[in-house]
C-alpha cells in the first residue's frame, strides 16, 4: 500500500480508503469483515457519514483492540433522527449527534470532523451562521477532533470554505464525468442524462480552480462517487458512452491535484479486495488516457491530463510534473507561490532544457500545445 499526505494534516494515508456504504451488509456482519481486510492491505483510513446507531456501534467493536491503525473521517451534523437518517444545522442536535456517535465509536477523539453535505453557498452561510463552523473549531481546540474537514459536490461551495481558510480537509466528488459539469445545489446534476446529451469539451474550470486551490493552500482532498456509484464502470450506464475499469477510476482520481486518497466503495470483501489490487496494477492496467480519449461523448482536447503519455522526453523533462506547477502557478493569479516554487525547483531537469523536438506532443492523446507550456514555465519559473 501506497501512503500520502492528507494536506498540511501531518497524516500519511492509504491511498486506497474505505467507505462505509457497505459495512450494513448482512446484518452488519460484513462491517467487521472490511475492516479486517483492510488491516492486512494496509488500508488505514475510513470515512463514516452515516448516523445509523447500529453501524457506528458495529465499526466501534471493529475498531476494538485496533484504533491505532486506523484514521477515522467522521461527519459532524449527521445525526439520526425518528429512526432515520438527517442532515441538521441545528447546533444543539449536531452536538448530540456528534457526542453520540464517539459513544458509539468508543474513541477518545475523530482524526477529521468532517462538517456533513454542503452543496448551496446559503447552506454555508447556515453553518457559519448556526455556530456550526465555530462548534468544529471548539472540538478542535478541546482535541475531540484533530482536524476540520468539509465534504460537498458543489466546486464554488467548496472553493469558499477553502479560500476562507475555514477546513483542512475536503472530501469531494472526483471522476472524469462528474469533473466536466458546472457547479449545482443539486447534486443529481452530477449524473442526470440530459446534462451528457450533447458532446461535452474539458474539464469545467471551476473544479479545476478548486483542485490546483486545495494543493496550493494544502487542502487535502479524499474521494468520493470515484466510480459514479458503479455507473462509469458500465458501458450502458456510464455518461461518457464507454465504461471505464475499476484501476482506470482510481488512477484518474489520484491523479488530480491534492488528492490524496479514494474512498472506495465496497459491499463485500471482494469489492474492496479488487479496489485494494489498484496497488499492485501494472502502469498498463491504471492508464485511463486512450480510454478518456476514444469517449464518444467527451473530449478533453488541448487539456493535459497528467497521464505522463508524453515521456520518455529526449532530455528527461517530467513533462506532466513539469505542466502541473505551471497550472498550479497560474491558478493563483498573483505570482507565484513559494511552495510551488520550491517544488518546481527541486525537479531534476526543468522546462528550460526543452529542445522542442516536440515527440512529446506526438505521442499526447489530448493534443496539448506542450513545447508552449514549457516555454510559459521557463518564464515563470526562471529555469
Amino acid at each position: 500500500m501506497h501512503y500520502r499526505e492528507l494536506g498540511n494534516t501531518g497524516l500519511k494515508v492509504s491511498e486506497i480508503a474505505l467507505g462505509c456504504e457497505g459495512m450494513v451488509e448482512d446484518n452488519y456482519a460484513m462491517c467487521p469483515k472490511l475492516f479486517d481486510f483492510a488491516e492486512e492491505k494496509g488500508i488505514n483510513y475510513f470515512d463514516l457519514y452515516a448516523s445509523d446507531p447500529e453501524l457506528r456501534s458495529a465499526i466501534g467493536k471493529a475498531l476494538k483492540g485496533r484504533r491505532e491503525k486506523f484514521i477515522i473521517q467522521s461527519h459532524i451534523c449527521s445525526v439520526w433522527k425518528d429512526g432515520q437518517y438527517m442532515r441538521s444545522r441545528e447546533l444543539e442536535e449536531v452536538k448530540a449527534g456528534f457526542e453520540e456517535s464517539m459513544r458509539l465509536l468508543g474513541v477518545e477523539f475523530i482524526d477529521v470532523g468532517m462538517i456533513h453535505y454542503c452543496d448551496a453557498l446559503d447552506d454555508w452561510e447556515a453553518v457559519i451562521k448556526n455556530g456550526i463552523l465555530d462548534y468544529a473549531r471548539e472540538l478542535k481546540a478541546e482535541g475531540k477532533i484533530r482536524h476540520i474537514g468539509l465534504s460537498s459536490h458543489n466546486p464554488q461551495v467548496a472553493l469558499r470554505a477553502v479560500e476562507e481558510g475555514a477546513i483542512e480537509v475536503l472530501m469531494f466528488s472526483v471522476n472524469p464525468c462528474y469533473d466536466l459539469q458546472p457547479a449545482s445545489e443539486d447534486v443529481e446534476d452530477l449524473w442526470a442524462d440530459e446534462n451528457y446529451a450533447s458532446h461535452l469539451t474539458n474539464m469545467d474550470p471551476e473544479r479545476e480552480r478548486l483542485y490546483e486551490t486545495c494543493q496550493r493552500m494544502g487542502v487535502g482532498i479524499t474521494v468520493m462517487k470515484c466510480f459514479g456509484g458503479g455507473d462509469l464502470l458500465n458501458a450502458e450506464l456510464s455518461p461518457a458512452g464507454a465504461a471505464l475499469t475499476v484501476n482506470q477510476c482510481i488512477a484518474y482520481a489520484l491523479s488530480r491535484p491534492a488528492v490524496s486518497c479514494v474512498l472506495a466503495g465496497a459491499h463485500s470483501v471482494e469489492q474492496l479486495r479488487e479496489s485494494a489490487a489498484y496497488e499492485d496494477a501494472p502502469e498498463s492496467e491504471r492508464d485511463y488516457a486512450m480510454a478518456l480519449a476514444s469517449f464518444p461523448k467527451i473530449s478533453w482536447e488541448g487539456h493535459c491530463m497528467y497521464c505522463s503519455h508524453c515521456a520518455p522526453c529526449p532530455v528527461k523533462i517530467d513533462v506532466a510534473a513539469v505542466t502541473k506547477f505551471l497550472n498550479l502557478a497560474l491558478a493563483g493569479g498573483g505570482g507565484v507561490p513559494e511552495t510551488v516554487r520550491e517544488h518546481y525547483a527541486v525537479l531534476e531537469h526543468h522546462a528550460g532544457e526543452c529542445i522542442g523536438c516536440r515527440a512529446c506532443e506526438r505521442r499526447c492523446p489530448f493534443g496539448v500545445k506542450i513545447r508552449e507550456n514549457m516555454s510559459r514555465a521557463r518564464k515563470l519559473f526562471g529555469m
